[in-house]
């Protein structure tokens, strides 16, 4: 008997239907990450808007953040009880109505009112975008979908500011939230047509304990490391007791999720798979570097070169185009091998693009700068679309929802996380390099050089769970 091993089979084509369904789903899933980026830039224009004090209108954005927070644990058990077309249909509706109510806010209050109500329609769509491509994709067309979706979720944070800039300067802060509303009408319109219909035959009880615990533990922890990155400390009473209460709730809801009978809220039995743990370690250390990066590198170019944030924010279209990059040869590349080599090599040249910024200096080249960007960016993007789409192979469809709001969890912990550290890091080594009340350009490029080691750590650190994921791809059908 010939026994020669065959070649595996090219993955095969995406099909013009879940293309249309890839494109519905990019819709809202974009207008939640660039919204979540673009009203930072506005935060001047609104403190002068509403003769405010910082500390109210920070509210703007961690308002909506939390409410964010809270709703992504829910997302699995709604999305078995309701149907995932109802579920995305609903909360795409609540997110138009927050951007339409917070466009027309005619107060401080009002608008962190309406940014919640914003938060809680958008909290769901990006796990829930996930879930959704993941059981209409199938095995075999996994990374190319992944790689769509990872689109807004890597380039909203990094287009948002560059967005709200041109939109604060030209127009007015309300279109940062007025631009949503047709972008939501024509998801609306189009999802009745495009997106499936797909609820089980019946859904486990909402866990009631889980529901006390886990969203407020989130919560709380995402709030306390907010409070940690704005204080440049992480010894402040608040942000003390927010991060001890949130530790707690989510110990708490570990053992509760481990010795309940019935289905929790979040399974975290998932994280016994090897694959998928290393996904969420992989997801959760490459969001601290992303994201603490993106809040590094306008810093840097504000505080040192005396970049306007507009041009700060320009100066980031180099990352962008390397994500792109990133994602679209990784897609490929995920459906035909497996997802070790492709996000070891992705760590690599996201290192290589860091180590870069860690020799900064006042004067370093804009054209080394934004090389590294592209570099660093193309890592980015081929670490996160293996990460996104390796834990749903081989779970059964009923499973991919709750998979989905696991995973997001440990991305949204992560980038704040990231954040706080390295706003903390900064402000310690500004005050370290540079005298008080000095300018000193060269003594702050010394403190951001001294920061991005930070950056390259955390993305090093992804190695080793990065070295646990499947060095092949598992056969499917197209192998036959």
């Amino acid at each position: 008997m010939d026994q020669t091993v065959q070649p595996p089979a090219p993955a095969p084509g995406i099909p013009p239907d879940l293309l249309r369904l890839v494109g519905v789903i990019m819709l809202g899933a974009f207008a939640v990450q660039l919204d979540a980026t673009m009203t930072n830039v506005a935060v001047n224009t609104l403190l002068r808007e509403f003769d405010a004090g910082l500390s109210t209108i920070q509210w703007v954005g961690t308002g909506y953040l939390l409410a964010m927070t809270m709703m992504i644990p829910l997302t699995g058990w709604a999305a078995d009880r309701f149907g995932t077309r109802a579920l995305w249909t609903f909360s795409l509706a609540g997110f138009l109505v927050g951007s339409l109510l917070s466009g027309l806010a005619w107060s401080a209050g009002s608008l962190i009112a309406f940014r919640v109500v914003q938060g809680v329609g958008g909290g769901m769509l990006v796990p829930l975008a996930q879930a959704i491509l993941a059981q209409a994709a199938g095995p075999d067309r996994l990374g190319r979908v992944m790689a769509a979706i990872g689109i807004p979720a890597m380039l909203g944070p990094v287009l948002g500011p560059v967005l709200g800039g041109l939109i604060v300067t030209d127009l007015s802060w309300r279109w940062i939230f007025f631009v949503n509303v047709p972008i939501c009408l024509a998801g609306l319109l189009l999802a009745r047509r495009v997106l499936p219909d797909a609820r089980p035959a019946g859904a486990a009880p909402l866990d009631l304990l889980g529901l006390a615990l886990l969203p407020p533990g989130c919560a709380a922890v995402v709030y306390g490391l907010a409070e940690a990155g704005r204080h440049g400390r992480f010894d402040d009473p608040a942000v003390l007791v927010a991060l001890s209460l949130g530790v707690a709730l989510l110990v708490a809801f570990t053992l509760h999720a481990l010795r309940t009978r019935r289905e929790p809220l979040l399974d975290l039995r998932l994280l016994g798979s090897r694959t998928f743990a290393a996904c969420a370690a992989v997801v959760f250390l490459s969001g601290i570097a992303l994201f603490g990066a993106i809040i590094l590198l306008p810093l840097y170019q504000q505080q040192v070169r005396g970049a306007s944030a507009l041009h700060a924010g320009l100066l980031l279209a180099p990352q962008g185009l390397g994500m792109a990059v990133g994602l679209v040869g990784a897609g490929r590349l995920t459906d035909r091998i497996g997802p070790r080599p492709i996000v070891l090599a992705g760590l690599a040249l996201a290192a290589a693009g860091t180590l870069a910024y860690t020799q900064v200096a006042a004067d370093t080249s804009q054209l080394l700068l934004a090389a590294a960007l592209v570099v660093s960016g193309v890592g980015m993007g081929a670490t996160i679309v293996p990460v996104l789409a390796s834990p749903y192979r081989g779970l059964p469809r009923p499973a991919i929802p709750r998979a989905t709001s696991a995973i997001r969890i440990f991305q949204q912990l992560g980038g704040a996380f990231g954040g706080a550290v390295l706003a903390v890091v900064v402000q310690r080594q500004l005050a370290t390099h540079v005298a008080p009340g000095q300018l000193d350009p060269g003594g702050r490029a010394a403190a951001f050089g001294a920061t991005f080691w930070w950056v390259l750590g955390f993305t090093l650190a992804a190695v080793l769970p990065a070295l646990l994921l499947p060095a092949s791809r598992p056969p499917s059908a197209a192998d036959a």
